[in-house]
């Protein structure tokens, strides 16, 4: 199953990047199923710095860690997928987020903003 973007997603990265991903038809990771999973959410900017990092132990120390029902897709399947129709917007994701890709990481969309996309097997005629 794939998912289409269909508003804009919430996040760190500037506005104007993250309506890029508005109208992509983006692959689910095979390992997480055929739907929205309870994951909790990090900023892509921020997880990295310490920061980012303390602000979540916090959030699992007091409970209150930030999830919401995503759909898991392959960052770099995704980053493959933004470059052929917004190169711009793909090349800041390289520069700001380079940690994404190349090791099986995961973009979460909040189901809120995705339609689920499915294709019909292909039935042959004799």
């Amino acid at each position: 199953m794939r998912v289409k973007i269909v508003a804009l997603p919430a996040g760190e990265a500037p506005e104007d990047i993250r309506k890029a991903w508005i109208g992509l038809v983006l692959p689910l990771a095979p390992e997480d199923g055929n739907g929205p999973i309870k994951e909790i959410g990090y900023g892509v900017l921020s997880r990295k710095s310490a920061l980012g990092i303390l602000g979540r132990l916090w959030r699992r120390i007091t409970g209150r860690p930030n999830s919401s029902r995503q759909y898991a897709v392959p960052a770099d399947e995704a980053l493959a997928i933004l470059t052929q129709t917004a190169p711009d917007a793909a090349s800041w994701w390289r520069m700001n987020a380079p940690y994404l890709f190349g090791v099986g990481d995961r973009f979460g969309f909040a189901s809120e903003v995705c339609e689920e996309v499915t294709y019909p097997e292909l039935v042959s005629c004799l």
